[in-house]
């Protein structure tokens, strides 16, 4: 089965194949497979699910999310088929000043730790309903390094960091306040694996030098985690592009697996910590 294989896989276990996923967003391609329209408003939403059925995943990609009251920016990206229609470019934080005043937690729609913790579960179980099959986690997307590239936009969030770091800082550290939020009602909900999504790099690689990620990322990194491996909850970090750079620091500050595109040394990273 392919829960099975999904918690063996993320145990270090063997199996009787190799274990998978996918993120497929090709409409044509769900249709074909599924019969089904991702896009129709009624039966959409079953799409996924038959797709992972379909394709018997082990792992479903997956993060929990809201909406935190939040700025959002264009983060950047292709059409990703062809009906597309990307949400348009905007910038809710216009000036460096801005970012630099900016204080999330302030700023934030907060619920309580209750409120948070029982829409976690809730998220959680959904999901497990909706693909049985499958290993489904909780998890964050925006954790540390993408939560400024989320609501600033990159060139504001590189200007702020290059500009003044010391009070970057504490706009880095709001954030991550608002991350160990989440992390404490993944734990307080018992969620078992949590994908902790944050991209730090491009495809070619770090996009500000190892030593700044070392004084400001990944020390938040390993304080999101340890909670979650004190609780006995699998940490799974994913980021695309290039993080060949990165992966010792990744491993040293808790992440238990990787997910990565081809762009990152998967041999290493299989020598290095494929037993471990």
């Amino acid at each position: 089965m392919s829960y099975e294989r999904g918690w063996q896989a993320i145990n270090l276990q063997m199996t009787d194949r190799i274990p998978h996923t996918e993120y497929i967003s090709h409409r044509q391609f769900i249709m074909k497979v599924t019969g089904i329209d991702p896009e129709d408003k009624k039966s959409g939403g079953k799409a996924g699910p038959a797709l992972a059925k379909a394709l018997d995943y082990d792992l479903i990609w997956s993060t929990y999310g809201r909406d935190w009251g939040l700025p959002r920016a264009h983060m950047g990206r292709a059409k990703f088929y062809e009906t597309e229609t990307p949400t348009p470019p905007s910038y809710g934080v216009k000036t460096l000043e801005d970012v630099l005043s900016f204080d999330p937690m302030a700023r934030a729609k907060l619920p309580t730790i209750e409120q948070l913790t029982a829409d976690v579960r809730r998220a959680y179980e959904n999901g497990c309903k909706n693909y049985p099959d499958a290993v489904f986690p909780g998890g964050f997307y925006n954790t540390v390094f993408t939560w400024p590239i989320v609501v600033f936009g990159w060139d504001l969030f590189m200007e702020a960091a290059m500009t003044d770091m010391e009070r970057f800082d504490r706009v880095l550290e709001g954030f991550t306040k608002i991350s160990e939020m989440v992390v404490e009602a993944h734990v307080r909900a018992k969620v078992p694996v949590f994908l902790c999504h944050d991209d730090i790099v491009w495809a070619s690689g770090p996009v500000f030098s190892p030593a700044w990620m070392r004084r400001y990322v990944f020390p938040r990194h390993k304080r999101l985690w340890t909670p979650l491996r004190d609780a006995g909850i699998k940490v799974l970090f994913c980021s695309d592009g290039n993080f060949d750079a990165f992966v010792d620091d990744l491993a040293q500050a808790g992440a238990q697996g990787f997910i990565f595109e081809p762009l990152t040394d998967l041999k290493r990273i299989v020598e290095r910590y494929g037993r471990t």
